[in-house]
């Protein structure tokens, strides 16, 4: 297989050898270029397949390289890679797309990743190129076959035209599929990106947030101190709302589904909404009579109708009506058979064209201002609708407002599934008494240690370990545990891997399984699991403690054979 060539430029000859490192193992031919000059003649010698650039160089900028590349008939297709460690704000992540690039990577640079982007666009050049030599093919093999069907009748010279006409059929059917495909796995790749990052971020304010609460406690009365810390445990609380949001971009979120009725979860959020849209808005409310219950996270349905309410504020600039219609139908199309409910929001903005339309749900998208919104509300809203079995279906045009529906599942009889074996379901037992000795296992020491400073602040005993493998000797040491917490995404051994042997060597000790994901096993012997969701709180943790102990409440010798 012909090797391709791959460019290389940035003015730091370390961060060039760095890169050639990162993507030796690719197998293909790296050039490197220090300046935007030697970067133009290696275009002008070289056929070029991807362009990996550095943003911040001397005599001109990365913005400028591209689009002095992109003028070159040869370039305008040709995939370009930003990278930076200065200029990444949203800004400029949207100047960088609109002078050309494909994407944009920050620095410090994961490998991994890098080496996965450059592998899928020089893929791309490859199939391209070998997809122009078939068509180059084709299109000869057409033109001797015409050249001998013009000295024929007239018959065979409208046969002709017919395969003439099904070649450029299939020729578009073959872009548009590779379009579809090249799309589709662009914003896999993101969703799994952003559930990691989410996941890290999870971790961060696990610690922040344990830290502050238990800080909380201990300091002396001041009024300043105490607005001081409760504006930093409100800013914690909102980079975790935030990465609720990536986690259901990603559909990677924690979701507890209960049977929920419409109106009632409206009643408890209506003075919300109120306040959030302001007193220019109107809400006008419609829902079908006898309307059944639907089968979904109640708390994420609530913050998926407070971001469309904020969406339909900002797209009438405050003033206006928004129309909040529920009523039950049969499935659309994209979903399986079976009753829906659907909840439809609609304002009377300006609407959207089609090209916006068509990227609304895109994550980090939004037509506002800087500073103004994520672009992750209704991505957020579609990972929710997804990851309940429903759908999201968007309907605007200019000049006639947006609607938005929102597809859910009725919920059935009694053998609806619930949130059970949670913290957060409908919990009721006695109060943890006396002193328990925890083993804590998690390979991340910043969790690791808030978690036992809240077991001990109430009262008991936590031996930390940070993996699996110690945590099993532990226990084979005939050491006495109450309780095991465990993170569930550990390397070498998930925390559910660890559950599973637990359950059956020590089938007496309660586990307490911590994650941030919802893609845990659907395995029957971890089904009854006690799980907390992360980032958690000290009460949450009570919670999960005296969940774990009922009904045995006293003490156990819960290792022994």
């Amino acid at each position: 297989m012909e090797r391709l060539n791959i460019l290389l430029v940035d003015d730091q000859p370390a961060k060039l050898l760095s890169y050639e490192v990162i993507l030796k193992d690719l197998g293909e031919n790296l050039i490197k270029a220090q300046s935007a000059r030697e970067a133009l003649e290696q275009l002008l010698r070289n056929e070029i397949a991807v362009i990996l650039a550095d943003v911040c160089m001397p005599e001109q900028d990365g913005f400028e390289l591209v689009s002095m590349i992109r003028e070159h008939p040869r370039y305008q297709n040709t995939a370009i890679i930003f990278v930076s460690a200065v200029m990444m704000t949203e800004p400029d992540r949207l100047r960088g797309y609109a002078a050309g690039a494909v994407d944009y990577v920050s620095v410090p640079i994961v490998p991994d990743v890098l080496r996965a982007k450059v592998r899928v666009f020089a893929d791309l050049y490859r199939k391209t190129k070998e997809l122009e030599r078939l068509n180059s093919e084709l299109e000869l093999r057409v033109s001797q076959r015409t050249a001998e069907l013009e000295a024929s009748s007239e018959q065979l010279r409208r046969l002709n035209e017919e395969l003439e006409h099904r070649i450029e059929q299939r020729t578009r059917e073959r872009e548009e599929a590779l379009a579809q495909l090249f799309e589709a796995q662009k914003i896999d790749t993101i969703g799994q990106l952003t559930g990691g990052v989410a996941h890290d971020f999870n971790n961060l304010l696990m610690a922040i947030l344990g830290s502050l609460s238990l800080l909380k406690k201990r300091l002396p009365e001041d009024n300043r101190s105490e607005r001081l810390l409760g504006n930093a445990i409100q800013a914690a609380e909102r980079g975790s709302a935030l990465t609720q949001r990536l986690l259901a971009f990603a559909r990677r979120q924690e979701l507890k589904p209960t049977t929920v009725d419409f109106e009632q979860l409206f009643a408890n959020i209506e003075d919300l909404l109120v306040k959030a849209v302001g007193q220019g808005i109107d809400i006008k409310l419609d829902v079908a009579p006898d309307l059944p219950s639907m089968l979904v996270d109640a708390n994420q349905l609530e913050l998926a109708l407070l971001n469309l309410f904020v969406n339909a504020r900002d797209a009438m600039d405050g003033a206006g009506s928004i129309i909040l219609q529920a009523d039950a139908a049969d499935h659309p199309g994209s979903l399986s058979d079976g009753r829906y409910v659907r909840i439809r929001v609609t304002d009377g903005g300006p609407g959207m064209d089609e090209p916006t339309l068509a990227r609304a749900t895109e994550p980090f998208f939004t037509t506002k201002g800087p500073g103004k919104g994520t672009g992750l509300g209704l991505s957020m809203v579609q990972g929710l609708a997804a990851q309940s079995g429903g759908a999201l279906e968007l309907a605007s045009r200019p000049g006639a407002g947006t609607s938005v529906s929102v597809w859910l599942p009725v919920a059935g009889t009694s053998s609806d599934p619930v949130a059970g074996g949670r913290v957060d379901d409908a919990f009721d037992a006695p109060p943890v008494t006396g002193e328990l000795t925890v083993l804590v296992v998690d390979d991340d020491p910043l969790v690791s240690m808030g978690t036992v400073a809240m077991l001990e602040d109430l009262g008991h005993i936590a031996v930390e370990v940070t993996s699996a493998s110690q945590a099993l000797q532990l226990l084979g040491e005939e050491k006495r545990f109450d309780i095991v917490i465990t993170d569930h995404s550990m390397p070498g051994m998930t925390g559910a891997e660890l559950s599973r042997i637990i359950l059956d060597s020590f089938s007496s000790l309660p586990i307490i399984l911590a994650s941030g994901y919802a893609e845990l096993p659907d395995d029957q012997g971890l089904t009854e699991l006690i799980r907390l969701t992360k980032p958690f709180s000290q009460d949450q943790l009570k919670e999960a403690l005296q969940q774990a102990k009922t009904p045995q409440v006293s003490t156990v010798e819960s290792n022994r054979h």
